[in-house]
């Protein structure tokens, strides 16, 4: 069974609930129902209706789409302080993709009738949800930006950084397999392979047992990988 958390776990985390006062973010935190799900836990499938907004309060999630062959496509991964389905939020939709933990996350969900009582009650919150979106919409632009300028290197040691900071965690347990990473940084397996045992040769990550990858030098592995 899920456990039950303390609800300030998400409400803290979450861009569209700030500038409310403390009464407002009372009201916020009385709908906000809380779940710790194992790893390999589905959050939701593809063609479920949207009918909540999920807040991920740590641990990290992968979104994919299942293709025609059968195989997974990945999409993006979630992590802490980020949401999803807020824009479906508004229609009555389905998702277009499944999500499913690779950790042990804590995920926390206001339905949606609760929320748009919510946007009624409080004005200032569809303010945030706007910004929000947008935000997001830049950050896609941003990403697409990486992805053409900056190397296989650079997108690697990023995703090792923020992995460990997201999952407080150095060592880090890499939640995804290199076939699935490599999919995601748009690269080969045999890259991803042959950046760690660079990086482990220079002693900037030592590569452990079980997956696992020792950040020993944040600094000079990301300035090495910026050249």
């Amino acid at each position: 069974m899920p456990k039950q958390l303390h609800q300030h776990h998400c409400v803290p985390l979450v861009p569209i609930f700030k500038n409310l006062n403390i009464e407002q973010t009372a009201v916020v935190e009385s709908i906000v129902h809380h779940q710790q799900l194992p790893a390999n836990s589905v959050l939701y499938q593809e063609g479920n209706r949207i009918d909540a907004l999920s807040i991920i309060a740590n641990g990290q999630i992968k979104v994919f789409r299942t293709a025609e062959n059968g195989k997974e496509q990945l999409l993006y991964l979630l992590q802490a302080g980020d949401i999803n389905g807020e824009a479906a939020l508004f229609n009555q939709t389905e998702h277009n993709s499944t999500a499913i933990t690779l950790t042990p996350t804590t995920v926390c969900t206001i339905n949606r009738a609760d929320f748009q009582n919510l946007l009624t009650r409080y004005p200032q919150v569809g303010m945030n949800v706007m910004n929000t979106l947008g935000s997001r919409l830049l950050e896609l632009e941003r990403q697409t930006t990486k992805s053409n300028t900056e190397s296989v290197a650079s997108r690697l040691a990023d995703y090792l950084v923020e992995t460990a900071s997201a999952l407080n965690q150095n060592p880090v347990r890499l939640p995804l397999k290199n076939k699935d990473l490599a999919t995601l940084l748009g690269t080969t397996p045999e890259t991803i392979s042959r950046y760690f045992k660079q990086w482990h040769e220079q002693h900037l990550i030592t590569k452990l047992e079980r997956h696992q990858i020792k950040l020993n030098d944040v600094d000079n592995l990301l300035l090495a990988t910026s050249n």
